[in-house]
């Protein structure tokens, strides 16, 4: 990941960082993987997060088509 350093302003580089290591969802990978993640936790959080996409899909999709 690069980021620029415009007129030494080195907060303003930083803050650019976070913003997008945080959309990129690597702030929520490093706290993941602070602790150990029992096998069962794996396949529920993995499971949660394929209902949420699924669900955000479904609405996007109804929002396109105007149901």
């Amino acid at each position: 990941m690069y980021v620029s350093v415009r007129d030494n302003n080195v907060d303003q580089a930083l803050k650019a960082l976070k913003k997008k290591m945080q959309r990129e969802g690597i702030w929520r990978e490093m706290k993941r993987r602070r602790s150990y993640e029992k096998p069962s936790e794996v396949r529920v959080r993995k499971k949660a997060e394929a209902v949420s996409r699924a669900r955000k899909l479904e609405r996007k999709r109804l929002q396109v088509e105007g149901f």
